[in-house]
């Protein structure tokens, strides 16, 4: 009777992410060699593994730490604290999360399940969105790397603090004004915070936050790695002298590289042989958004709210850095 009891227990054992991992690693190590060829001898391969391991990399820390400060808020914030928390007016609420954006030292992942998990209705919602585009943007450490790639363009530093603190704040008013909440359809795992743990929260919410941001971030990473090496060089090169085309081009190509905010300025000051506005743009709506938000706004918020609030973010950002970029820094 042992015997059949232990066997009927082992086969019901199912297969869990830790042996899929250690399936993976043990298959990614066996080909190893053959791929590391691969990719030497084909340049285009190699072009877009380092953008890919580039963009993975710089997010990683970063979205570690944001689900550590999720896990936190999962814990300890609710969105019913929160909404007692926040001033009851609207405007006050929203402007009031947009400067409070500047106290989170994370990128743009790291903001996304932060908002997810502040995510409420009404107001809270709101200040929860402004809160996802401002934190990446305006805080310290970005701004100190823009004044870093940008010596002696102090303007360089005050527009992108002013222009993506206008954009996450004119987003979160429209969210107020027009946001629907049907358009959520990711809803977050059930969370026992009365009658569990603190420590069980944190640590299931950090889990299921990191897994679910972490898989939309190397989706997000290799589309961008993609569409990278099939941006020409020489495109740069036309762009001088244009100045709505350069605007433009440096606003998709923002979308389409997916750069770390943290790292973005730097590839930007790089671009000397484009005037200082286009690469202003792309500072401002590369936080904002990109390839690697959009599939993690998509999984953590939903498809429908994903293709509705990014097209916007999209256009707000890029009008936002035009007109704030023409009035500080102007069309050099």
């Amino acid at each position: 009777m042992a015997a059949v009891t232990v066997g009927t227990a082992s086969t019901r054992r199912r297969v869990g992410s830790m042996h899929i991992l250690v399936v993976a690693v043990v298959g990614l190590a066996l080909v190893g060699g053959t791929m590391r060829t691969f990719v030497a001898g084909t340049p285009d391969v190699a072009t877009a593994a380092t953008v890919f391991c580039g963009i993975f990399v710089q997010a990683l820390p970063f979205l570690a730490l944001g689900v550590l400060i999720s896990g936190t808020v999962a814990a300890f914030v609710t969105p019913d604290r929160l909404a007692r928390w926040v001033p009851k007016r609207p405007s006050a609420a929203i402007l009031a999360a947009g400067v409070g954006g500047a106290a989170l030292p994370g990128c743009e992942c790291g903001s996304v399940p932060v908002a997810r998990r502040l995510f409420g209705e009404g107001t809270v919602g709101a200040a929860a969105l402004t809160f996802m585009l401002a934190a990446p943007a305006i805080n310290p450490v970005v701004l100190v790397a823009t004044a870093v790639a940008f010596p002696g363009e102090p303007a360089m530093v005050a527009a992108r603090c002013a222009a993506s603190l206008i954009t996450a704040i004119v987003m979160g008013a429209l969210w107020f004004r027009f946001g629907q909440p049907r358009w959520i359809t990711r809803q977050l795992p059930q969370e026992h915070t009365q009658d569990g743990p603190r420590w069980t929260v944190f640590s299931e919410a950090a889990r299921h936050d990191f897994l679910q941001a972490a898989a939309y971030l190397v989706i997000g990473a290799a589309a961008a790695a993609a569409l990278h090496v099939l941006v020409p060089a020489w495109v740069f090169e036309h762009l001088a002298g244009q100045l709505l085309l350069g605007i433009l081009v440096m606003a998709l190509l923002a979308v389409i590289l997916a750069l770390c905010s943290e790292a973005d300025a730097f590839v930007a000051a790089s671009l000397s042989m484009l005037p200082l506005l286009p690469r202003l743009v792309f500072l401002v709506v590369g936080p904002a958004v990109d390839i690697k938000l959009f599939a993690m706004q998509a999984g953590m918020f939903g498809r429908a709210f994903a293709v509705r609030f990014a097209p916007v973010t999209f256009v707000v950002a890029t009008l936002t850095a035009t007109c704030v970029g023409l009035l500080l820094v102007g069309n050099r």
